[in-house]
């Protein structure tokens, strides 16, 4: 099954982006802070790398 994504004037299957995205890898980063009365209670920062074990077993440079 091909999921066509749009990638600014052509379609793309998901699957192809999914391809991509693993070879050269992504970073997705975010935080969340929970709070009462502004009172910052808990504060989380949250970093993740996806990609592919061969892409970090390749040498670089």
């Amino acid at each position: 099954m091909t999921v066509p994504v749009r990638a600014g004037n052509r379609n793309v299957a998901l699957i192809d982006l999914l391809d991509r995205v693993l070879a050269g890898g992504v970073v997705v980063s975010g935080e969340i802070t929970l709070s009462i009365a502004d009172v910052d209670l808990v504060h989380v920062s949250l970093r993740t790398l996806i990609t592919s074990i061969t892409a970090l077993q390749q040498p670089h440079g």
